[in-house]
């Protein structure tokens, strides 16, 4: 699997329909006649450990501050399909191995009902071309990734943000950088507003990372843009200070994508504008992730 350069992005926005199945097996993917949103919710204890044992009577919805009813609940893992997006700019020249053996650790918990690829952004943007549930070919195609000067964050989540468009199901960015934006075309509002209107889950991971720009050893710090978006789409957001968490962190993401709760309601009004969100859950000293808003509009896949 060769990686290719993506070309120039032109923004987009889309409203998707929901689509689920079982993770267990490939069913046929669920569709309804009703706009459905969905709404998939990580819930932590106090501790930070996931809870993995709440029922619907357990969560609440409220949409523009007013409850909504759910009309669909599942605790059973979801398949979903992935770009996972990696920094490969010159700060992190020295790190790109462990890098590559990090993101293997969410690759190898891919299961045959996922799909993903992986991609690169610094001076280019690339992507593996096309997704895939085979872990072996996606590993070796992060040895394909290029690295160059430039970080061009905002144009790799739009360009990941057009690999995702038309697939159905979940579908998620996870995106590693450390540090900002430095030569993007896309400005990140937009970026941001299409993640939250095409219902695509992005999850980050920041690193502080020291390097030699040529002059002097300097200090990077990721982006609080990454914690922006992945707040707004229900993500996870993880900020390291030690390539040592690399790893773990890259498999902490996929064992959320396998205990999120899919809750799902259809809207009182289409009205075509952006609307609030707020999930809650009636057991103390719980805290949940999901996404903060949706664009009200008719089912258009």
């Amino acid at each position: 699997m060769r990686l290719s350069a993506v070309g120039p992005v032109i923004a987009a926005m889309a409203g998707v329909a929901l689509a689920a199945a079982p993770a267990v097996q490939d069913q046929p993917v669920f569709r309804s006649a009703v706009r459905t949103v969905p709404i998939y919710a990580t819930v932590l204890d106090a501790g930070g450990r996931l809870v993995p044992d709440l029922e619907q009577a357990n969560f609440s919805v409220s949409d523009n501050g007013k409850p909504a009813e759910i009309a669909l609940f599942s605790s059973e893992p979801q398949p979903f399909t992935a770009v996972v997006m990696l920094d490969t700019s010159a700060s992190m020249t020295a790190n790109l191995k462990l890098l590559n053996r990090a993101a293997e650790q969410f690759l190898l918990r891919l299961l045959p009902v996922d799909r993903a690829q992986v991609g690169a952004f610094n001076d280019k943007i690339q992507l593996s071309g096309e997704f895939t549930n085979d872990r072996d070919a996606l590993i070796a195609a992060l040895d394909d990734l290029y690295f160059g000067n430039p970080t061009r964050l905002n144009d790799a989540l739009a360009s990941s943000l057009d690999a995702l468009r038309g697939i159905d199901g979940r579908r998620v960015i996870l995106v590693f950088t450390d540090g900002e934006d430095t030569a993007s075309r896309a400005r990140f509002n937009t970026v941001m507003d299409r993640a939250r209107d095409e219902e695509v889950m992005v999850y980050s991971i920041g690193l502080e990372s020291e390097y030699f720009n040529g002059v002097r050893v300097v200090r990077s710090r990721p982006t609080r843009d990454l914690r922006k978006i992945s707040e707004e789409t229900g993500g996870g957001y993880f900020e390291l200070k030690e390539t040592a968490e690399l790893a773990p962190t890259f498999s902490r993401v996929a064992q959320e994508l396998r205990s999120q709760y899919l809750i799902g309601f259809a809207p009182a009004a289409l009205d075509g504008k952006v609307h609030k969100l707020e999930v809650r859950v009636n057991r103390p000293g719980m805290t949940v992730r999901a996404r903060r808003s949706y664009l009200a509009a008719a089912d258009r896949s």
